[in-house]
């Protein structure tokens, strides 16, 4: 707040409730204020689910597990674990009563992002999920995979599985490699 507009409130003879309120108010012209764009979060959410999660989806599963770089039924146990752990990807309401965003907004803008390598805006097109909150969730679900699966699947590997993961190359016509993380297009 200015030296001058301070110094008018200080010397104006109004009640103190009305300073006050002018005080905390402040001017627009003052305050930053973020832009709100009304993303319809609803209709994001069921165009998401029928594409991809309903009993009979829009896209087939081979289109979910190109796009989405895993099966439809390992993305959905991820994600009740994932809601289990973390408390924020289950959607709730907001102050104005308002539902908020589903984790699978949440988990897809995520997994694209990392799958694909996109910017964190190239979510809001089709998740209709705003930068700020992708990268929230992305720190967040990328902590919650860490310590929920850590344990099992981000450790060294034993004997047994090196040994299964070299037959499994061998087989697939390539000797003596591990495997890839993605070679989802081999048969």
């Amino acid at each position: 707040m200015g030296h001058s507009r301070l110094r008018k409130l200080l010397f104006d003879d109004s009640d103190e409730d009305e300073i006050m309120r002018r005080v905390l108010k402040g001017s627009t012209s003052q305050r930053k204020r973020r832009l709100h764009i009304e993303r319809d979060r609803l209709a994001s959410h069921k165009r998401l689910y029928l594409d991809y999660f309903a009993d009979t989806p829009i896209y087939p599963p081979h289109l979910f597990r190109r796009r989405f770089r895993m099966s439809r039924s390992l993305f959905l146990c991820i994600q009740s674990k994932i809601e289990t752990y973390e408390p924020y990807f289950i959607q709730k309401r907001d102050n104005a009563q308002r539902l908020g965003l589903s984790s699978l907004q949440k988990i897809t803008a995520t997994l694209r992002m990392l799958a694909y390598g996109v910017a964190v805006d190239f979510m809001d097109e089709y998740v209709r999920i705003g930068e700020s909150t992708t990268i929230e969730s992305s720190k967040k679900f990328v902590k919650a995979v860490v310590d929920i699966f850590s344990k099992e699947y981000l450790r060294s590997p034993k004997n047994e599985d090196i040994a299964r993961l070299l037959v499994n190359g061998e087989r697939r016509g390539f000797p003596g490699t591990l495997e890839s993380i993605d070679c989802m297009h081999w048969k």
